[in-house]
């Protein structure tokens, strides 16, 4: 028992398969070994043990492949759904003197082997190797890769040697980012023009006065301070529009809705914020989103729009019977876009700085 116990542990992540030239290879073993015991010739006996040997070394050096070769696997920093990215396997041989020959790797998903087309001729002794390959997630969410598949025929192509390696890693697959309608785009891109901030930005309007800063552009030095107080100081001005909106991403769907059509419209809806994220983000707004009971609260910048990304990612619709709807209250000073899946949900209070956008005419 502890044997059996000892082989399954060392073999757990193996396995071996005959190819249709080692079934008749195999075959034809059998069939001289017969002949030779009912023969009693040794040059039979002769052909027999060769063969045998033969499959004894095929093996031997198909295991000393995957013994002297370390696999890793790098995936690219953001990974969008229905957007081809490229990750790669990183193949080194620890052997100082030998070569590796022929073998594939592959991605293990679950249950089920992912054919990358990534086919190593011949590894180098003690070299390192990348090789990538196209990835394709159709849906965003979170995935999982519990290991990677290598395969050999080495060397006689006898037998489809297999090893498991289980390198775990997780993906969060963004969504779908698509261009915007131009008509659409250009009703965004006046958002907040007639409406100043009170707060630091371009423009010409005095916000505060300063200490000089290293860095600071001289022509904002205010000289009449300057002089008064025999120190440096800069004006700053104040922003002469409104560079901030909140998305808001209706996570519910109303009990009239048609179900089979619910989880069609809500991922138009979540491409949609999506897309309206990435906009807002190129021309510098801050962003504030919110989807169903989850918020981000406003920030600008790319490391902003990753965190918006994910939290797009793993949302997920519910019953309106749930207490899940997204709040229609908004903060003063901004822009709010209602981003609905569905055109039979709960209407919302338009005013002059809050739009409604519906994903199905849009996406």
């Amino acid at each position: 028992m502890t044997i059996r116990i000892v082989f399954r542990r060392l073999f757990r992540y193996r396995s071996i398969r005959l190819t249709p030239d080692g079934v008749r290879f195999v075959l034809l073993a059998v069939g001289i070994g017969v002949a030779s015991i009912n023969t009693g010739n040794n040059l039979l006996y002769l052909l027999f043990a060769m063969m045998l040997s033969l499959i004894v070394i095929s093996g031997i050096l198909s295991e000393r492949c995957f013994k002297q070769l370390q696999i890793t696997r790098h995936l690219p920093p953001a990974i969008f759904a229905n957007q081809a990215a490229t990750a790669a396997f990183i193949i080194a041989n620890r052997s100082p003197r030998f070569p590796i020959f022929s073998v594939r790797a592959m991605d293990v998903v679950g249950d089920e082997v992912v054919e990358r087309g990534v086919h190593l001729l011949q590894v180098s002794p003690a070299s390192t190797t990348i090789q990538s390959y196209p990835l394709l997630v159709p849906r965003r969410g979170l995935y999982r890769l519990d290991g990677i598949k290598l395969l050999t025929r080495f060397p006689f192509g006898l037998f489809v040697k297999s090893a498991t390696i289980p390198v775990v890693a997780q993906i969060l697959v963004y969504p779908e980012v698509r261009a915007l309608a131009p008509m659409l785009c250009d009703d965004l891109a006046i958002l907040g023009h007639e409406q100043a901030l009170a707060q630091r930005g371009q423009g010409t309007a005095l916000h505060n006065l300063r200490l000089y800063q290293p860095g600071d552009d001289s022509r904002s030095i205010h000289w009449r301070t300057t002089a008064r107080k025999s120190l440096l100081i800069v004006r700053e001005t104040e922003a002469e529009d409104l560079r901030r909106v909140a998305i808001v991403l209706q996570t519910f769907h109303p009990e009239s809705s048609r179900m089979l059509d619910a989880p069609e419209n809500f991922e138009k809806a979540v491409i949609l914020a999506a897309s309206l994220a990435v906009f807002f983000t190129e021309r510098g707004y801050e962003i504030r989103l919110v989807a169903g009971e989850q918020e981000i609260t406003y920030e600008a910048g790319e490391s902003h729009l990753l965190r918006m990304l994910a939290l797009l990612a793993m949302c997920r619709p519910c019953a309106d019977t749930i207490d899940c709807h997204s709040p229609k209250s908004v903060n003063g000073n901004e822009w709010t876009i209602h981003v609905s899946a569905w055109a039979d949900s709960e209407p919302v209070e338009t005013s002059s700085d809050c739009r409604v956008l519906l994903a199905t005419d849009y996406v």
